[in-house]
């Protein structure tokens, strides 16, 4: 099961008989994700644009998923009845949801929130399939390859584009006077500008904190979003163009 994407690079984790259902009930899911997530391609400016969670890799992703093969934004409301009164009102949103003959596919896109919208995600997909709503639930997240490659692809983009000094960063986005502090701070204990700023910038726009493999499988491991069947998929560094 997805073995072109793991062929390329990306991590796959299928978790509590995820792969199963996926095999067995929802093989045309597997074949839509595997396309649209095997034309992925960043050019490396693009993490310098766009640090948000809503960048441009985000965005094409959703509209791939969405007008490609239907995997459309929903709102799930469930309501508690007691004697035909209703108690209580919980509505869940997720961003990519698709209705398949045998089950409902539930999948978010996690690119560079804080890392705590894992943790809504993974209890949201937990309620819904306790409910019966969902059948399994889908992250996908920058993966280790990536996370951890960041300093280097953004070096190798200031040395291709000759960005040796702050002013040269104006073409691409306008630091604020706190990462201008950062950037000046690196570039003395790293001995270069483009190494300086790389670090720095990596570290306020991809840091840690942010949504990642580690912290996400770390989340898995503890039981969040346990027995929701679940598969995780890591973007690997090798999709970023320089």
């Amino acid at each position: 099961m997805f073995e072109k994407l793991k062929k390329k690079g990306f991590q796959v984790l299928a978790l509590h008989h995820a792969e199963a259902i996926l095999k067995h009930d929802m093989s045309s899911a597997v074949g839509e994700l595997e396309s649209v997530l095997l034309d992925i391609a960043i050019p490396v400016e693009e993490l310098v644009y766009g640090g948000g969670g809503e960048g441009e890799l985000t965005q094409r992703l959703r509209r791939a998923l969405a007008d490609t093969y239907g995997w459309k934004k929903h709102i799930f409301e469930i309501k508690k009845i007691v004697d035909g009164k209703e108690k209580e009102s919980i509505s869940h949103e997720i961003d990519h949801v698709k209705a398949f003959s045998k089950g409902t596919f539930a999948l978010e896109i996690e690119w560079n929130n804080k890392d705590p919208f894992y943790d809504r995600d993974l209890e949201n997909f937990k309620r819904l399939h306790a409910d019966g709503v969902i059948s399994i639930g889908a992250i996908i997240t920058r993966g280790v390859s990536l996370h951890e490659g960041m300093r280097e692809l953004v070096e190798a983009f200031a040395r291709k584009e000759g960005i040796d000094n702050i002013s040269k960063l104006a073409k691409f986005y306008t630091p604020t006077p706190r990462q201008k502090a950062l950037i000046l701070s690196a570039e003395k204990s790293k001995g270069s500008f483009e190494q300086g700023w790389a670090h720095a910038f990596v570290s306020d726009k991809f840091g840690e904190a942010t949504t990642h493999w580690r912290k996400l499988e770390d989340r898995v491991h503890r039981g969040v979003g346990n027995p929701c069947p679940l598969l995780l998929i890591g973007i690997p560094k090798n999709v970023v163009t320089v």
